[in-house]
Formats: C-alpha cells, structure tokens, sequence
C-alpha cells in the first residue's frame, strides 16, 4: 500500500463533470445558506452540485433539465437531497416535489430527515400545514398547499402527479418502468427538474443510470457539453491488464490517492482507516472498487451492440457443414487459445485451423469458473496435437502458464504469450479477416454474444478488445482471436533429444 498523508481530503470536484453551458445565475448559494438555518452545514462538494443544478437561464428555465450524482455511499448525498427539498419548498415555490426510492424504507429515513431539519427551525415549521407518515401516505405539506410526497418506486407509483421536481434516489436501481410512470408526471410543467442520486451500476438494474453516463461521456469525448444534462461522477479509473509497472494514468485500489478521489467526504464524514479496513474485509472480489471507488458495472442499450463488428456480416461467416470443417481440422495445423474474464468467473478454450482457403474459428469449451482448465487443455492437447497454445500474459489466464508449462502437471510446451502490439496485431487480424470473408465460424452463442458486447479500447497506435461492461464475457472472442493469431505465429521448437555417448579408452 502506498503512503498515506497525514491530512487526507476527498477530491471537492468530480473527475467526471459536464453541465449545460448557458445560464444567468443560480439559486444554490440561497440552498446553501437555507440548508444551513435549518441546520444543515454543507461540505464544498455538496455547496458545488447544488450551485450547478440550480443554475437557471436567462428565461428563469433550469439550465440543466436533469441533474446526475455518482458518488460513493455514505459522501453526503443524502444532504444534497435534503437541501434540494428544501429549497424547493422554502425558496422556489416549487407545488409538487416527489421524492422516490427502490425501496420504501430508504424514502421514509429520507422523510425523516428533513422532517428532523423542518421540526427543528421554527422559522420553518410554522409553515408547515401537515406532516403525514402512516400507511397510506408520507409526506410534507404547507400552508400554501406545496407538498413533498414520499414514494417508492414501482410500474404505478407517481402516475398522475404533476411534479414540478423529481428526486430519484438510489439511481442505480432505476428501469424504463419507473422513469416510464415518473416522466409524464412532469410534462405539464413549466420549469421542471429530474435529480437522480446514488452509487456505481450494479448491472441490468441501472439502465437509466448508465444512458446518463453514456450521455456525460460522449460529452466529454466530443468536448461539447450535454444541453440539458449536469453529471458529477466521483469515481477512479482502475488500471489496465496492459498497464505497464508504475502507470501513472490509471489508479490503483490501495492508494489513498484514489480513495481521495472517489470520496469527496474522505477525511470530513469518513476516515482513511475505515477505508483500508473496508478494503481488507470485501478482499479482491471486486465490491471495494464499486461500493468505495465508484468503478461501476453499467448495462448498455441494446443500440449499443455489435460496436465493432456489425451482427450482419458476422453471421453471414457462418458455417453448418460440421464434418467438412471436422475434416479440415484433421488435416491442417490447429492453433488452441485460453482465456479467462477479469473477475475469473469464466473461462474459454477456442481453436483455429485453415478452412476454404481461410481460417475456421471456433469456440471448443466455456464454462464457469477455472478449476477445469488444465486438464480439459491436456485433453485436447493430446485430441488434436497443436501447433501452438496461446495466452495473453497480460490477462487473467497467465496464472495458469507455469502449470501449463511443466510437463508433470501440464502440457509439458512452451506457451506462446503475444506482447501488446502482437496483441493488438492479433485483434486487427481478426477485423480483417471478417471484413474481407476470409473467416468462417459454427455461429457460436458465446462468441457471438462477446462480439455483441465488445468494443475496442487504445493499445498504442492499435487497438484491443475491450468490455463495454463488466457482466459482458468476452474470453471466448479474445480465446478466437489469439488462436487464430496462433496460426501463423512463430513457435519455438524444442530441441531434439541427444543420445549420450561416452568414450572409452
């Protein structure tokens, strides 16, 4: 672990950020200061999100539309909302707000909490009409009628209510059926405003989490501000496998640097020493890096698909003469590849061998987990005779080359292990052989679905597979990619054998 600074603060600005560009002015100093009779004392970073989402035009409209707030659990969202709320109800006049969440039982902590805040600042609680939390309804109500309504999300919830601002938190749990009975709400409105607030994906559930990230990214990408759009992402960018020793471009999980970074609150709500406990008690299985460095696992569209790689012209490779392709397998060299998926949850063996004048690729054996591997290689090994076996030594599957090397407990081969510019010549080589029909395949399910959900990502001046998101297995394409690779690569020979001699005199 690296040396941690005696004074250790969280980064008070996102390392990711984008927001509309035009506005006149903003009210967030006024909910700041408003926050702060009522007693709620807030850190810049929270002072920050709340002057840009409430930024508005020279037309009085909200500049941003919709406000996004990733950040790591236990920051302070929570304050972000409370001040929201109330300058909603004390400051903007503001008829409908509705707060939802997934579940009830985080909505009502959230009442709660700003009912303690109301209660507690007499210059606020004499005007309040009502204060309901029963059964049937939870919710804040003034004397002028404006109200804050306390919902959990489900196919039915807010429909019907005209909403003038809606609060979506635990945004990481949010689909198209809740944005679907939410989103009308607010179509009457004059000047309406969506705030959605939570941690990292957690996969499928974020869909409406990861359009917003989309959104912010391709903003960035392009250098032109999203229109509507406020994103704040408190996060890390976790190393490569390809990463050399001591990038500095990417962090690593047991720098306090990092924690820093996707903790705006580190070292004003939560301490260092929580932190490296944190890390020791959740270990390597990725939980730490999501829950406590924002790297988060977010679904794509289904637009999004088939990046690289067009679905069209891949299926149209396809193959269904088994025992012609069976025969060419015998007659010609076959190169083998292993792969394995980051988390080590699955792991893939692919072949390549000549066919019509091209390459045949095919998918031998996936599966989950990585105690089969050995022995299903020795297998094999001894079913076709390769020419080669092919590992990135870069990637998860390199903890298998010793074993696979030694002859008592492997193959008894030497591994081929590509370096990063075979490795990206490997995935051109692949590209092209689709493009000009010099390829065929058994149209696998799992390697076309790692074509599906796979994009390129910057190898040097090349390029390399990449996961679009983590739940995307992609082992099986980046097993066809090597082993085809392997065809034509250089392969040590081992040595022949030399009978001893011994001279007598």
């Amino acid at each position: 672990m690296l040396a941690e600074p005696e004074l250790l603060r969280g980064a008070q600005r996102p390392r990711l950020f984008t927001a509309p560009p035009m506005f006149l002015s903003s009210a967030g100093q006024e909910a700041v200061e408003l926050a702060a009779h009522a007693g709620l004392d807030l850190m810049p970073w929270q002072q920050h999100v709340l002057d840009v989402g409430l930024r508005e035009r020279e037309d009085g409209q909200w500049s941003a539309f919709e406000v996004a707030v990733n950040v790591a659990r236990q920051n302070g969202k929570g304050g972000i909302i409370e001040a929201r709320e109330l300058a909603g109800l004390f400051l903007l006049g503001e008829r409908l707000i509705i707060h939802s969440a997934h579940e009830f039982k985080t909505s009502r902590v959230a009442f709660q909490r700003i009912q303690s805040l109301i209660m507690g600042c007499p210059d606020l609680r004499k005007r309040v009409r009502r204060m309901l939390n029963n059964t049937t309804e939870t919710s804040i109500t003034l004397v002028t009628g404006q109200s804050l309504q306390f919902i959990a999300r489900s196919g039915g919830s807010g429909r019907g209510w005209t909403g003038d601002c809606n609060i979506l938190d635990e945004d990481m749990i949010l689909g198209d059926e809740a944005m679907g009975a939410l989103m009308p709400t607010m179509s009457a409105v004059p000047n309406p405003q969506l705030w959605y607030l939570g941690s990292a994906g957690i996969g499928a559930p974020s869909v409406q989490l990861a359009r917003l990230r989309r959104r912010a990214l391709a903003a960035l990408e392009a250098g032109e501000p999203d229109p509507s759009l406020a994103y704040f992402e408190w996060s890390v960018a976790p190393h490569l496998d390809e990463c050399p020793p001591g990038c500095t471009e990417h962090d690593s999980s047991d720098d306090p640097a990092a924690w820093a970074k996707a903790n705006p609150s580190l070292g004003y709500l939560i301490t260092p020493e929580f932190v490296r406990n944190e890390m020791a008690s959740l270990g390597s299985s990725g939980i730490f890096e999501r829950e406590r460095l924002g790297v988060g696992d977010y679904p794509s569209d289904e637009a999004d698909t088939w990046q690289v790689i067009a679905e069209e012209p891949w299926r149209a490779l396809a193959v269904g003469d088994v025992q012609a392709v069976a025969a060419a397998r015998q007659a010609g060299p076959v190169a083998l590849s292993i792969d394995m998926t980051p988390e080590r949850s699955h792991a893939a063996i692919s072949a390549a061998f000549p066919y019509l004048g091209g390459v045949h690729v095919t998918v031998v054996d996936h599966r989950p987990g990585t105690g089969w591997i050995v022995e299903r290689a020795k297998e094999l090994h001894a079913k076709y005779g390769p020419r080669c076996w092919v590992i990135d030594p870069a990637s998860p599957a390199a903890s298998f080359i010793p074993e696979l090397e030694d002859e008592e407990t492997g193959l008894g081969v030497e591994i081929v292990k590509p370096k990063a510019r075979e490795m990206a010549a490997a995935c051109g080589q692949f590209y092209d052989a689709v493009t000009t029909q010099s390829m065929t395949h058994f149209d696998d399910a799992p390697l076309a679905s790692a074509l599906a959900g796979a994009q390129k990502r910057p190898l040097g001046d090349a390029w390399a597979w990449a996961r679009r998101i983590v739940s995307v297995d992609i082992s099986p394409l980046v097993a066809g990619t090597l082993a085809k690779w392997g065809l034509a690569c250089e392969v040590t020979e081992p040595e022949p054998e030399v009978e001893p001699w011994v001279a007598y005199g």
